[in-house]
């Protein structure tokens, strides 16, 4: 590993201007390529304190044996020569993306003296129009078939055409009229031409005129009581609007643009674009790139640009390159661009209308690509074993821990404190093990005290389960299913993934059959935090004489790995599946925790007096209210009232009454923007309302006045 100082050029040797550089290691090979506007200021970067850097970037300049630098005159020659550098050298430690397959394009040879009509994979050739690219190469075919009725343009092999110039003879698309048959002189090569051009016209969105051509024969022929011409005509025209539905409108007519979506986490980004042209999508593709350098939403997207438009000139760049977020600086990509298409080129945010809708479906897009890509990843076995025996060795454990349980505090400003439990075993989710905490110590925002908390009474419970052979415990004080810490049945659905055999996998079920919840123990221990969250979880387990399970802390800043008893974290390399998989029990932690504490604090929001009364669930409040009307009227009722509900007997008619007496009633409601003070309102649908003005509206009158802003 290099001491970057060793190869730091000497003061005064960096010019201060526009340029490429290029860090080599000592073979000599190039692993980084970068353009900067001032290469002095921007080199000066990677010879800082190394504990300052991103691990990222320290892991690229200890690489390196030497830099080197190329000065240009513009930013835009620097994205030039870089884009070209990146593809000649191919660097370790550039962003660089791969696609996720090999897209098909609907082809046309130009370049040919009789043009053909093919799907063509790979690198695209000078001379040939390019349409797409398409998901599947039988979407071309289909579409290809629709149109030889009206463009009968060559699609034959070389071979194929060959043989049938040598016999006279044409193929079987020509004896049924979906190929001119220029192969046997049927149609001069001028005219063969033309039918490939007005073809790629076609493609190219400019349909209408073709549509009406077609039906203005048909009209004609119809006049002239041709009417076998006309029927055919009829049919040409059918398949045309055909072949236009398999690609829906999705922005104004002429509309041509690409729209650019990013989906990224700390070590990965999807890439996803959408090709419009003519209004309609007429492409789509995906990339994915592993974040090796620490880059910005806005580079990824330069990355991106430099890689579909690096080989592309004229119409194949679009007016309008949508993306969700520019560059910096913005305006050497867009010259760049503009200079690629020979004509200006509109690259920016959209912000409103269709184009931002269709960009939400764009990223959409992105994020289940990114999604699929890592649930592949997590699913290979192969992949799994080796992200644990990574763990194991960089965590110093004695055995790979096939059992991890991560933990996360989630609050807001202070209020509705909760903490997740998530469980990995052998590298996947066991959702039917998750569990759910309210911090109960102490009310405030204290991450360490509150992890501290959780760890001893998840851990507490562990020694509970593994010492006792009677039933469970009465008093409440731990957490139970039934306690609002962990999820019960209609809390968790789908969410937690409950499972009626849960706790049951492993053999650990008490006398009765229900299982232990706590009783398995994991080989490790993650926190989401840094120094002090670990020392925290450390500190709760010596407390409680457990010391047979590893803990670490994984820091979302640096993706550093913490560990209790040393003064610097471990950092795992970016490509690690070690590192990987820590990250997504991480993350799963914190999903689990913040979609917790958002339920409880929307459920807060929504309280009532009845919330506080024990024992009354969700169908007894509904059938209460429903038969007194509101909480007022149940408030003044008597017991005898109450027990007319059904399902209510006298004891909770008891229970409700006292609750209801102890509760302070609510605040009544007011008109604001009269003042007036309406107590007949309270915990009741309106009967009235009040529109901006004052003046009373009946509820639900179709009253245009109730939908405006005000």
């Amino acid at each position: 590993m290099a001491d970057p100082s060793s190869y730091r050029p000497k003061p005064g040797q960096i010019p201060d201007s526009p340029g490429v550089y290029r860090f080599r290691d000592e073979h000599r090979r190039v692993i980084y390529v970068g353009k900067a506007k001032s290469l002095r200021q921007r080199l000066a970067n990677y010879f800082q304190d190394l504990a300052g850097m991103h691990p990222r970037t320290r892991t690229m300049v200890t690489t390196a044996a030497s830099v080197e630098w190329t000065v240009v005159s513009t930013e835009v020659e620097a994205l030039q020569l870089e884009y070209s550098w990146i593809k000649e050298y191919d660097p370790r430690f550039n962003v660089k993306y791969r696609d996720d397959k090999s897209y098909p394009y609907l082809a046309v040879t130009m370049n040919e003296e009789f043009p053909r009509v093919q799907v063509m994979r790979g690198h695209k050739k000078k001379g040939v129009r390019y349409f797409g690219p398409y998901g599947h190469a039988w979407a071309i075919r289909d579409t290809v078939d629709l149109l030889l009725r009206v463009f009968p343009v060559r699609t034959c092999s070389a071979g194929v055409f060959k043989n049938a110039a040598r016999t006279g003879r044409p193929c079987l698309l020509g004896y049924i009229g979906k190929c001119s048959a220029p192969c046997v002189g049927r149609v001069e090569p001028e005219e063969h031409r033309e039918l490939a051009e007005e073809f790629c016209d076609f493609m190219a969105g400019r349909t209408g005129t073709y549509l009406r051509r077609l039906e203005k024969q048909m009209t004609e022929a119809a006049e002239e009581m041709e009417y076998e011409r006309a029927a055919r005509l009829r049919d040409d025209i059918e398949a045309l609007k055909k072949a236009m539905e398999k690609n829906a409108v999705v922005l104004a007519d002429a509309t041509d643009a690409d729209l650019i979506a990013v989906a990224e986490d700390e070590l990965e980004a999807a890439v996803q674009i959408f090709h419009v042209r003519g209004g309609r999508v007429r492409g789509q593709r995906g990339w994915v790139t592993d974040k090796v350098e620490d880059v910005t939403t806005g580079a990824l997207v330069e990355h991106a640009l430099q890689q579909l438009y690096g080989e592309e000139t004229g119409d194949a760049v679009p007016k309008e390159v949508l993306v969700p977020a520019l560059p910096e600086p913005v305006e050497p990509v867009q010259e760049w661009l503009t200079g690629r298409r020979g004509a200006n080129v509109s690259l920016r945010i959209p912000q409103r209308g269709d184009k931002k809708a269709l960009m939400e479906t764009v990223q959409r897009n992105a994020q289940q690509s990114l999604a699929l890509h890592k649930t592949k990843r997590a699913s290979d076995l192969t992949t799994r074993s080796r992200a644990l025996e990574e763990i194991a060795d960089a965590l110093d454990l004695d055995s790979a821990p096939l059992r991890i349980e991560c933990y996360d505090i989630s609050h807001l400003q202070g209020d509705d404190v909760v903490a997740s439990m998530v469980v990995f075993e052998d590298g996947l989710q066991r959702k039917s093990e998750y569990r759910r905490f309210q911090i109960k110590g102490f009310a405030g925002q204290d991450d360490v005290r509150s992890m501290h908390e959780v760890i001893t009474r998840r851990f507490r419970r562990y020694l509970a389960e593994k010492e006792r052979t009677g039933e469970w415990l009465e008093d409440g004080a731990e957490e139970t299913l039934a306690d609002p810490d962990t999820p019960t049945p209609s809390e968790t659905g789908t969410e937690t993934g409950t499972d009626p055999d849960a706790g049951s996998r492993n053999g650990f079920k008490d006398e009765d059959g229900r299982p232990r919840k706590f009783a398995y123990p994991p080989q490790l221990v993650v926190v989401d935090g840094g120094r002090p969250q670990v020392a925290a979880a450390k500190r709760a387990l010596d407390e409680l004489g457990i010391d047979d399970i590893a803990v670490c802390g994984l820091a979302k800043r640096l993706e550093e790995v913490w560990l209790p008893e040393d003064d610097d974290p471990v950092v795992l390399p970016r490509t690690s599946e070690g590192l990987y998989l820590l990250q997504r029990v991480r993350d799963e932690a914190h999903r689990f925790a913040i979609t917790y504490q958002r339920t409880r604090r929307a459920k807060r929001f929504r309280a009532g007096p009845l919330d506080d009364v024990p024992g009354l669930g969700e169908t007894r409040k509904q059938a209460l209210i429903k038969h007194f009307g509101s909480v007022k009227k149940l408030r003044s009722a008597t017991i005898e009232q109450i027990q007319e509900v059904p399902g209510i007997g006298r004891k909770t008619a008891e229970t409700i009454a006292v609750a209801l007496a102890q509760a302070a009633p609510a605040a009544p409601a007011v008109n604001t923007a009269t003042g007036e003070i309406m107590d007949d309102r309270e915990d009741e649908a309106p009967e009235t309302t009040a529109d901006a003005s004052g003046e009373p509206v009946p509820a639900g009158a179709p009253d245009d006045r109730r939908g405006q802003e005000r």
